[in-house]
């Protein structure tokens, strides 16, 4: 990660903008260039697939870990009566 910033920091410094995933590891690739020097129009950059378990994967853990915390703070507030649910005897 270290060296991906390194990278990426010296390219800021030297203007240089045209990254790609073989230069920078873990870092998505981003240019602000549409056209070359030349007017060229330059090709698609790589497409980085995002699929369905990799969500999972990130979601699932703060998901968990947000329904913990909101448990907790329902308890706390329970436990010093700022809250307390009222039972409906319908």
């Amino acid at each position: 990660m270290a060296s991906a910033a390194r990278v990426l920091l010296r390219g800021f410094l030297t203007g240089n903008a045209r990254f790609n995933s073989r230069n920078v590891n873990g870092v998505a690739p981003s240019r602000n260039a549409v056209t070359s020097t030349s007017g060229a129009i330059l090709p698609k950059p790589d497409k980085i697939p995002f699929g369905v378990v990799r969500m999972a994967v990130v979601v699932a853990p703060f998901l968990y870990v947000g329904t913990l915390i909101s448990k907790q703070f329902a308890a706390l507030l329970e436990e010093h009566d700022i809250f307390v649910p009222d039972d409906d005897d319908d």
